[in-house]
């Protein structure tokens, strides 16, 4: 017998209670697509809030065991059965919430929130923490507990601190001193759960496994078919063959899902795609008659037909329609889809021309294109993408109106000349999804109206400075500098921007040639980015800047701006995006002040002169380029005096008897995009180890670029890992890697690989891969696979890097020793990955 309410986080942790995760619960394995959802669900409830609304958002339940031991006085113990995720989650945002309150408005915040919710001050130290979490993650937890230097380490559990405290960070208003309060108010009394307790004797695994065992559940598509034909007592077989069936038969189950959310979005830009049954529901509620039902059948119906064009473009007519549907399916932004379904409608209900709403598609092309080359990706996209036809002018014609809208407010939408400051500066490689990268370059190589046909889906992005500099690369740049520059910031500032990328299909081929082969190769090509490039008799900072200006000058032509260029009036520096990132560094990791500066479009000495004037997260983890502390180094908060090398020795930062940092634990601008997640996750993955002519291309490359030695000793690690059972597949893209799989995608628990073989020279570790696959989602089998890597003589791989996809020199095979010992290493993670795992499908 179980009891359920409803209730709120306050009043879940109010109290002397203690939550005890069970042993034969998984480890915390929430990843920021969580953390995102969730953070997203706590915004909307603030904005809601603050509108007068009233009521909690749910967010789930949570089923509770009490201790047998429990009497009428005391802590009052309970064990988590279901919900240790998200209790373990909220838990580490209020951990975030009342540190960084602590820091930017008062002391007493700490307190105040630790007795709340955190802890119970005056109990026995057993009962002293509210959340006990499993074993495996109590030290990462306590550590945030506490706020002691190792809190928001490269665990799942830091990670989630992390990434609170950067959100934290980015939505601090200095001029709203209340809005960090108005989210912990969303957070404590907003955010409302169930809690279902079970009674003193039950079976509490007996429940832990009936709720991880069910059988397949309906879907919401399902439950509004049925709804919808229980409304319909004597028209529903004729509803259902007329109009139903044709619908079920044009779309699949989650395209009708897609469109009952896409119809309620146009109402409300706020709906979830998980309340979409109950959100129709409550709308059909409404009405009273069948006519009324089959009316909305019919309905639906209609807007089917138009989803199935959005999804199929080719299927539309008009071909300047056809065009722009192409291209924003391309870019894969399914947020779009409200908007393009209103066009499409308002096209059939003949209030729109195709011109018009061709015109309205192309502004948000422009939109896409111009935030991506700024470093905005991905800011606020949704939001702003399902706000669009509700928060529109009726008044305007449709293409204008969404310009309009897209035009006012803190958008991001670039004007003219943000764009003219970014693409000479702006990392682009590091920007957006890949493929989005690469359509953005495809698409400035068709404005060229070549009569050459050439298949640019075919091609990839090629860095003409390669990303590893040699000899003649660094006299070239060299030459360059002043007096004060240092080669490696001035590199790091160059080599991702957009007028040093190009498209080619011989991007293996090319790597790190000198420019005088890479011309060459490129003055062959049919691509007309290339010929520009492959017309210079140099290529270094002037000519890198120089083609800068011309592809922005050519952006600026293709993709319309927004209505004004006013429309854009943020600092052209993003301050946030620094900030975002340093809150995100892990304990027992530094970057430098060029890594920053390379990271947000700047240079070292305004970064430096910015983390010295303003408050900014971590600002101690950022050093010189050799790892030591800048002279001009001070604490924004002035009753501080302590080494800040002291603070870094004990977040694990290790220093050599020149007191420079460890160079392994720095984290490069590469990396820090990831964390501050400029670049979102889109993991590599391998083609099928049956693709034989991939597996051609991945040896003939690997023998062009590397040496015989390196070559064969990479070869024998292959032959030696298909000969304990595992696969070879491979990349797909101009550098074919090859990725050594544990297990196929067949496999009931999905594919894993350990690493992956790049045949320019990195053997790479993909812990970003393995932190969402069993059974290696566990941190402590990762961290086991670190320390064992890591006994190879020539790797050493930080702890501040297991949740990133590190790697070391495929040199370091040339060693037998070594090559044998990577061989016993990779034979373990082998067994691993095959071990039954009897709660992997469970996640709580």
């Amino acid at each position: 017998m179980v009891a359920a309410r409803e209730t709120t986080l306050q009043e879940l942790l109010e109290g002397s209670k203690q939550y005890q995760v069970p042993l034969y619960q998984r480890t915390y394995s929430w990843t920021t697509e969580q953390f995102e959802r969730l953070w997203e669900d706590i915004l909307k409830m603030v904005e809601d809030r603050a509108a007068g609304a009233s009521g909690t958002h749910f967010i789930g339940s949570v089923v509770l065991a009490p201790s047998p031991a429990n009497g009428p006085a005391g802590v009052q113990e309970f064990l988590v059965v279901d919900g240790q995720q998200r209790l373990t989650t909220l838990s580490l945002l209020l951990c975030a919430i009342r540190d960084h309150r602590a820091e930017h408005e008062h002391p007493e915040h700490r307190d105040r929130i630790d007795q709340q919710y955190l802890i119970n001050k005056w109990k026995p130290e057993q009962h002293r923490s509210k959340l006990v979490p499993t074993q495996a993650d109590r030290a990462a937890y306590l550590a945030c507990l506490d706020a002691t230097p190792q809190a928001g380490g490269s665990d799942q559990v830091g990670a989630a601190y992390r990434f609170f405290t950067a959100q934290l960070a980015a939505a601090d208003d200095p001029d709203d001193p209340l809005d960090i309060e108005r989210i912990e108010d969303a957070v404590i009394s907003g955010l409302g759960l169930v809690s279902v307790t079970a009674q003193p004797g039950d079976n509490v695994y007996r429940i832990f496994e009936s709720l991880n065992n069910t059988g397949r559940k309906l879907t919401q598509a399902d439950l509004l078919r049925n709804y919808l034909f229980m409304r319909l007592p004597t028209r529903g077989e004729a509803v259902y063959h007329s109009l139903w069936l044709p619908l079920q038969k044009k779309l699949t189950s989650n395209e009708l899902e897609l469109l009952f959310w896409l119809d309620l979005v146009q109402r409300d830009a706020r709906v979830k795609q998980t309340d979409i049954y109950s959100g129709q529901r409550d709308r059909l509620n409404r009405m009273r008659s069948e006519e009324e039902i089959e009316a909305e059948v019919r309905r639906f119906s209609r807007l089917g037909a138009l989803l199935g064009t959005i999804l199929h473009p080719s299927e539309e007519q008009d071909p300047g329609v056809r065009r722009r549907l192409e291209r924003l399916s391309a870019w894969g932004t399914t947020t779009v889809y409200p908007l393009l379904l209103h066009l499409l409608d308002r096209r059939e209900q003949q209030t729109a021309t195709s011109a018009q709403i061709a015109s309205a598609m192309l502004y948000v092309e422009s939109f896409f294109v111009r935030r991506l080359v700024i470093g905005r990706a991905t800011a606020n996209i949704n939001r702003i993408l399902l706000s669009i036809v509700t928060e529109m002018s009726e008044e305007l014609p449709v293409d204008e109106a969404v310009r309009a809208y897209l035009s006012a407010g803190r958008k991001h939408y670039a004007t003219d000349s943000s764009v003219r400051t970014a693409v000479p500066s702006m990392p682009y490689y590091l920007n957006g999804r890949p493929h989005q990268r690469n359509l953005v370059l495809q698409w400035l190589e068709e404005s060229y109206g070549s009569k050459e046909a050439v298949a640019l889906d075919s091609l990839t992005v090629e860095h003409v400075m390669p990303q590893t500099a040699t000899t003649e690369w660094r006299q070239m740049l060299g030459s360059d500098l002043g007096p004060e520059e240092n080669f490696a910031e001035a590199h790091d500032a160059l080599v991702h921007t957009l007028g040093n990328l190009t498209l080619t299909g011989y991007n293996s081929e090319l790597s790190n040639s000198s420019f005088a082969v890479k011309r060459v190769k490129l003055a062959k090509s049919g691509i007309a980015l290339n010929q520009e490039i492959a017309a210079q008799v140099r290529w270094g900072r002037g000519e890198i800047h120089a083609r800068a200006d011309s592809l922005a000058d050519r952006i600026i032509s293709i993709w319309p701006g927004p209505s004004t260029e006013e429309a854009d009036n943020r600092s052209a520096v993003l301050w946030d995006l620094m900030h975002k990132a340093l809150a995100e560094l892990p304990a027992g990791s530094w970057t430098t002040y060029g890594d920053v500066a390379a990271l947000i479009g700047s240079h070292p000495v305004p970064v430096g002169a910015r983390l010295a004037t303003y408050p900014a997260p971590n600002a101690h983890r950022v050093l010189q380029v050799e790892g030591t502390v800048s002279p001009g180094f001070r604490w924004a908060d002035p009753t501080r005096t302590e080494d800040p090398r002291d603070l870094l020795r004990a977040e694990g930062v290790e220093f050599d008897r020149y007191e420079r940092a460890n160079q392994a634990q720095r984290i490069v601008a590469e990396e820090l995009a990831q964390l501050a997640g400029m670049t979102p996750g889109d993991l590599p993955g391998p083609r099928s180890n049956r693709d034989l002519p991939y597996a051609d291309r991945f040896v003939e490359q690997l023998t062009d670029l590397q040496s015989p030695k390196v070559a064969n000793a990479t070869l024998a690690v292959l032959e030696a890992w298909t000969g304990m059972g595992g696969t070879l597949g491979y990349g797909s893209g101009g550098e074919t890697s090859c990725f050594l799989l544990a297990r196929g995608k067949e496999h009931e628990l999905g594919n894993i690989w350990p690493a992956a073989i790049y045949p320019s020279g990195k053997f790479e570790i993909v812990f970003q891969h393995l932190s969402v696959r069993t059974p290696f989602d566990d941190v402590t089998l990762r961290e086991e696979l670190r320390q064992r890597l890591n006994q190879l003589p020539g790797v050493d791989i930080a702890a501040a890097k297991i949740a990133l996809r590190p790697g070391f020199p495929l040199e370091v095979l040339v060693d037998p020793t070594a090559r044998d010992a990577l061989l016993e290493h990779l034979g373990w993670f082998y067994e691993q990955a095959q071990m039954p795992t009897p709660d992997a499908s469970v996640a709580v």
